[in-house]
């Protein structure tokens, strides 16, 4: 038994926080059922790579989901949706505030026809204040939360990764935030006991939130972090450095022990003696000395060497990979992290595994994503009851639609 197993959950949300949250979800267990619009589709059907026509990102995305194409702004499409609310658990939507009240399916209709549901509403910045209604995306949040003023070189502009960093962290932080919901649900000592909820989730926010003392720092000492490229303003060593054989690694010296390992390490254990050797952010202060001994000892090694060096002196290195690194890494093979799933239209294909490992409840993917309203017959039929004459009508009208 998967360790959601019995857990329904609808996922009407697109672009990219709330559907992520829904694959974590699935990877475990919970029946997912995915709503995209019946003509438009999700847009990450568009997104990215394809290949012979297959979206590689939907295929991930989308994976262990059955697809409902329903049109949630049309009348019949709300009715379906509310009949099959009564037997959900958890629905995730991104409309922007107002939309789905102008539907009338607001979370004041959904919990009158459910009161145990959980509603997930995510946004760029929440469902009140003077940016409700503003479109949001993850680079604004990571424009805005402060992530991209510190990171990038001295001197250069503001950097935005190039994935989307804001929405991965939003859709791990939705995702905590259904099941701390439906532990509530269950406990007798709080307030939610029996109760469904609405989890209202500002994008902008889960990034800001793990940016560390930052917020308390500059509160109580008016320090604003600055871009400082690989390097930190807490620790030093800390960079990438190029090997002999040009490839780059990366080291970390957050703890003072591993810090002095290193400088004996590249042949500089006098520096250790140094009284702003003792803490880390004055050992940052002096990140130029110590980035040239450690830079200049490894520009003199393999990546072999400098790997073996670190481990044998139990220093904290990693190579820096690209995908094609990952997929032949011995660790990452060991751990499965990269799994191969069957596609119907594309054979076997990989992707990322399950996040994580459990003994008694593991996660599986069971399938990729499915075509545009693959399961809209089956779901209306067996769930719903409607008849293939209801079904027909609702196909001519455009409030559904089925794949062939």
């Amino acid at each position: 038994m998967s360790a959601l197993q019995g857990l329904r959950v609808i996922d009407s949300a697109t672009l990219f926080a709330g559907p992520t949250a829904a694959t974590m979800l699935g990877d475990f267990g919970a029946e997912v059922i995915k709503i995209e619009h019946p003509i438009k589709g999700d847009p990450v059907r568009q997104h990215g790579y394809s290949k012979e026509g297959v979206s590689l990102w939907w295929a991930m995305l989308a994976r262990n989901k059955r697809t409902l194409a329903l049109n949630l702004g049309s009348a019949d499409g709300a009715k379906l949706l509310l009949d099959l609310i009564e037997a959900t658990h958890v629905f995730i939507e991104n409309f922007r505030p107002g939309v789905l009240e102008r539907w009338g399916i607001g979370p004041e209709v959904l919990l009158a026809r459910n009161p145990k549901l959980i509603i997930v509403r995510v946004t760029g910045f929440g469902q009140f204040g003077p940016y409700a209604n503003r479109a949001g995306f993850g680079t604004l949040a990571e424009s805005m939360s402060g992530f991209a003023a510190m990171t990038g070189e001295p001197g250069g502009p503001p950097t935005l990764p190039p994935f989307g960093l804001a929405d991965g962290i939003a859709a791990l932080a939705i995702s905590q935030a259904i099941l701390t919901a439906l532990f509530a649900q269950k406990n007798e000592l709080s307030e939610a006991f029996g109760k469904g909820q609405v989890i209202d989730l500002a994008i902008i926010e889960p990034i800001l939130a793990i940016l560390g003392p930052q917020p308390t720092v500059y509160d109580q000492l008016g320090i604003v972090q600055p871009r400082t490229g690989n390097r930190s303003v807490n620790t030093s060593p800390r960079n990438t450095y190029l090997t002999r054989d040009k490839k780059w690694v990366a080291i970390s010296t957050s703890a003072q022990s591993i810090a002095e390992r290193v400088m004996h390490l590249v042949g500089h254990p006098e520096v250790i003696q140094e009284d702003w050797f003792k803490e880390g952010r004055t050992r940052a202060a002096h990140a130029d000395v110590l980035d040239k001994y450690v830079g200049d000892w490894i520009a003199e090694q393999s990546l072999v060497e400098v790997i073996s060096a670190f481990e044998e002196a139990q220093a904290a290195v990693a190579p820096i990979y690209d995908m094609s690194d990952i997929f032949k890494d011995p660790q990452f093979q060991a751990l499965n992290t990269i799994t191969t799933v069957a596609d119907p239209r594309l054979g076997p294909i990989r992707m990322q595994n399950v996040m994580y490992r459990m003994s008694l409840t593991p996660g599986e993917i069971k399938w990729t994503g499915r075509d545009k309203g693959a399961d809209t017959r089956e779901i209306l039929t067996k769930e719903l009851g409607l008849s293939g004459t209801e079904i027909e009508d609702l196909k001519h009208r455009a409030v559904i639609f089925e794949s062939e």
